[in-house]
């Protein structure tokens, strides 16, 4: 992938019956913050594995992630109870497509059963400990979150929020604007 990665963090975590993901507002364009309030966390409601929704995140070149989140949605829409089906679906897609492999981004997705990571590479990866993160500061988002899992009763949510505070603390392409969603 390209700077275009120094963008950006999104973080997820699972913990209980809680899934949770943050995202901060940050959008660089080399050493400059061209936008402070970014928001690149949504919520898609009544889809997923018991319709209460899917958490989509994204990191990479803006225009490309929106055009990959639209075609997942399209994707998921037709499987509206199945993430990980989508999600294979999307990925076959974007690295067999002469036009989606040109896109540069990484995607975050889950709803109340599943936590995926999808590249255009045709990777599909579900988190082990319910942790996942993409962008430029997600090594410490995702160090942070590891930690607050393992030493704290914190909530999801609460440790996406904490750890991408800790992420804006040390990656100059992550700022404390932070949008949060949960199901």
């Amino acid at each position: 992938m390209s700077a275009l990665l120094h963008a950006t963090t999104i973080l997820s975590v699972r913990r209980g019956d809680q899934v949770a993901m943050a995202g901060d507002g940050q959008v660089s364009l080399g050493d400059t913050i061209a936008k402070a309030n970014a928001t690149k966390v949504r919520k898609i409601p009544d889809l997923g594995a018991d319709g209460a929704g899917v958490l989509t995140g994204f990191a990479g070149g803006a225009a490309d992630a929106f055009a990959l989140l639209e075609r997942f949605e399209a994707t998921l829409e037709a499987t509206p109870t199945n993430l990980m089906k989508a999600a294979i679906e999307l990925a076959r897609q974007w690295r067999t497509d002469r036009a989606l492999r040109r896109l540069e981004a990484l995607l975050i997705v889950a709803d109340r059963s599943s936590t995926l990571m999808l590249s255009g590479q045709g990777d599909v990866i579900e988190p082990v400990d319910g942790i996942c993160s993409i962008g430029s500061g997600g090594t410490p988002a995702l160090a942070a979150a590891r930690a607050l899992m393992a030493k704290t009763d914190l909530s999801a949510k609460e440790i996406c929020q904490t750890s991408l505070e800790v992420a804006a603390g040390i990656c100059v392409y992550t700022n404390d604007s932070i949008t949060l969603e949960s199901l």
